[in-house]
């Protein structure tokens, strides 16, 4: 014992003595230095207010993109099933559903017929945006026809 130490005593339960031994073990210290570590711990003042990452006005502003995104992706995901719906799989659909039992040689028939009225609307949908007209009527892919 150091002339700069003065002994102090405390009555811990022996259930506390033990957690503390233990805590005391596991950082490398004597009981006595954990004691003596952990009352200046308790001591030292601590700034009990946090400060907020975003303000509220921040977190408004998030908020409203995040609906914007949400609202965006949902009319995306309309239109992605409205294409869907509109495929070969949702005409088959469409046309069972108003064919109970219908036969394959049936729905290929149907498909047959109902060709050139879809390949119309696919055609439609994908002109100006993937394919492109060009001068001859043919057909083009916007990035080839564009080189």
């Amino acid at each position: 014992m150091s002339k700069n130490t003065q002994p102090a005593m405390t009555y811990p339960t022996a259930r506390q003595y033990e957690q503390w031994k233990e805590r005391a073990e596991a950082l490398d210290m004597s009981v006595s230095g954990f004691i003596a570590s952990m009352v200046e711990a308790g001591w030292k003042k601590f700034d009990q207010e946090a400060a907020p990452d975003q303000t509220n006005e921040e977190l408004r502003e998030a908020n409203t993109d995040l609906r914007e995104e949400l609202e965006h992706a949902r009319r995306r995901v309309e239109r992605l099933e409205d294409q869907v719906y509109d495929s070969e799989q949702g005409d088959i659909v469409r046309f069972v559903r108003q064919n109970p039992r219908a036969t394959w040689d049936e729905i290929l028939q149907h498909l047959s017929n109902s060709l050139s009225e879809r390949t119309t609307r696919h055609l439609d949908r994908m002109e100006g945006e993937l394919l492109e007209r060009g001068g001859d009527g043919g057909y083009y892919v916007r990035s080839e026809h564009e080189k």
